[in-house]
């Protein structure tokens, strides 16, 4: 072959590779692009806002369905929002005295009918283990129940554990040196639901059931005050999110409770949210379960219970109370990150400068607490990146390229207003410290002018029912019947929230009735 060939030879396989690789890469940013709007390309909240609920809980990777219908799917993100609910309310529970425990996932049938009224409100949502074995079939294609196995007594699959819980405390109270007596566990319940959304109503779903044992029925319900306290202080100093604190009315009352205590928050949409409950049991389970402690003059008496509990629906609240129609809005406590650090190079010498310069930083925030992201991935483009740390809800975005190493600055990105500056390189540790701080107080001071901007005082019944379709808590005196409450769920789907604690109470007429009403209740529509 002479130098003319070989040159040719060249010619053509350079044009070649030309000809190839420019396209590939147009393909590969066009492709990056896409991804990036696809990301937050969500249902409008003003369009649909259960669908960009929906959309927002699998595009940020927080829960998807299961195979199992009813069901969720939760992902490491949105588990590690979950973890870190766990972290601060496990230390504030252990706090007030609560210590963790196990029960058995599986209640014998008869436990749940030794309360009547406990057994009404959970008969229909149970699951049932009628079988403890499989066996092949006999062609060998699959399995069958073998009906040689049948339990003599049905297992339920807890919907929650009261009657398991003193149906074991028979054993641990004998004197009134044993009480109180106060449990907590962390753990799966199955609730068997027909209508199901991701973290607001599923059949199963995790969460924590605290049950306190006490001498005196003032210590007991001193107890699921104290609780109610402490869910409502997680809510607002933790989640950002503002709740109303009450009391259930009878009707919406936990199922063999004297007393339901309730923290009650608004969504976006003007519904309410039922976030937690602490329950006043008086002595209905000890006497079911005979649960008695010897007092101090040697007689014995019955104990008096609580029961409290939060669940996964919290992530729900956290989604449905801060976030936009660009994706999750976080509340520094609770975000899995606070920071995420993003670098513009271009050139291998660029990206080690910039790492140089990254690296202090990133010890000084976790030296601080702050949980801090380095994302020098090289297989997604920093547009995709912005967009994804947007719709996860990260706090606050810091991203430094090669012009920013020559000025010695950074630029910062908050996510709640979405607002950028450029700030020095120095000091950036201390000023991140203040604006997560800052965002923390933001988005509850946010939330909560949204909510008292929406709690109304209605004495019309006709207006009311106008005006509850566009959401909103109204405060309606109330007779106190069941019947007028019945009315009110019927004709409007609405129901009466709580008895709030905030609001002074004054006697008047019941909207609905026309009869002398003690005080004004919260009547909204809810998840």
């Amino acid at each position: 072959m002479n130098l003319l060939q070989n040159y040719e030879l060249f010619l053509i396989s350079h044009l070649s590779f030309t000809i190839y690789f420019v396209p590939l890469q147009q393909n590969l940013r066009k492709k990056t692009k896409n991804m990036a709007k696809e990301l937050k390309d969500l249902t409008k909240r003003a369009d649909n806002y259960s669908q960009w609920y929906n959309d927002l809980v699998v595009k940020a990777d927080l829960a998807e369905q299961s195979a199992v219908r009813g069901c969720m799917v939760i992902k490491p993100y949105g588990y590690a929002i979950w973890e870190k609910m766990q972290q601060q309310l496990d230390k504030m529970f252990k706090e007030t005295g609560a210590q963790n425990a196990y029960f058995p996932l599986l209640i014998p049938k008869s436990f749940l009918s030794r309360e009547a009224e406990h057994v009404e409100g959970f008969a229909k949502e149970c699951a049932v283990v009628t079988h403890y074995r499989l066996k092949a079939t006999d062609d060998k294609s699959g399995v069958v129940v073998d009906p040689a196995a049948k339990l003599e007594e049905e297992l339920i699959i807890r919907p929650t554990s009261e009657t398991i819980i003193w149906n074991t405390y028979k054993n641990w109270i004998q004197s009134w040196r044993d009480l109180p007596l106060m449990c907590n566990q962390w753990c799966n319940v199955m609730r068997w639901e027909m209508r199901t959304r991701p973290f607001l109503r599923t059949s199963e779903f995790l969460w924590q059931e605290g049950h306190t044992a006490h001498a005196t029925r003032e210590e007991a319900e001193e107890e699921a005050k104290k609780m109610l306290h402490v869910y409502a202080k997680f809510a607002e100093e933790w989640m950002a999110v503002p709740v109303l604190q009450g009391v259930k009315s009878e009707t919406e009352r936990f199922a063999g409770a004297l007393d339901t205590y309730t923290i009650e928050a608004m969504m976006q949409d003007g519904k309410a949210l039922q976030s937690g409950t602490s329950h006043f049991l008086g002595q209905n389970f000890a006497k079911a379960f005979e649960v008695t402690y010897l007092n101090k003059e040697n007689k014995p008496e019955y104990v008096w219970a609580t029961s409290w509990g939060v669940s996964t629906r919290l992530i729900g609240a956290l989604i449905m109370t801060h976030s936009d129609d660009n994706g999750l809005v976080l509340p520094p406590r609770l975000a899995p990150t606070q920071v995420v650090i993003i670098p513009i190079a271009t050139k291998p010498e660029q990206m080690e400068l910039v790492n140089k310069e990254v690296q202090p930083i990133i010890e000084k925030l976790r030296a601080k607490g702050i949980s801090v992201k380095f994302d020098d991935a090289d297989n997604k483009r920093p547009g995709f990146k912005f967009a994804d740390y947007e719709l996860k809800g990260v706090p606050v975005r810091l991203v430094l390229g090669a012009r920013d190493l020559e000025n010695g600055t950074i630029e910062v990105m908050r996510r709640d207003t979405l607002e950028k500056e450029t700030r020095s390189i120095e000091g950036i540790a201390e000023y991140v410290e203040q604006l997560l701080d800052e965002i923390q107080k933001n988005i509850f001071e946010k939330a909560r002018k949204y909510r008292d901007e929406r709690v109304y005082e209605c004495d019309n019944y006709e207006e009311f029912k106008e005006r509850v379709k566009d959401g909103g808590f109204f405060l309606c005196h109330w007779d106190g019947t069941a019947e007028t409450e019945a009315q009110i769920k019927e004709e409007t789907q609405a129901t009466i929230r709580c008895v709030p604690f905030a609001y002074e109470q004054t006697p008047g007429t019941d909207m609905v009735s026309g009869k002398p009403a003690k005080y004004r209740v919260i009547i909204a529509r809810s998840y």
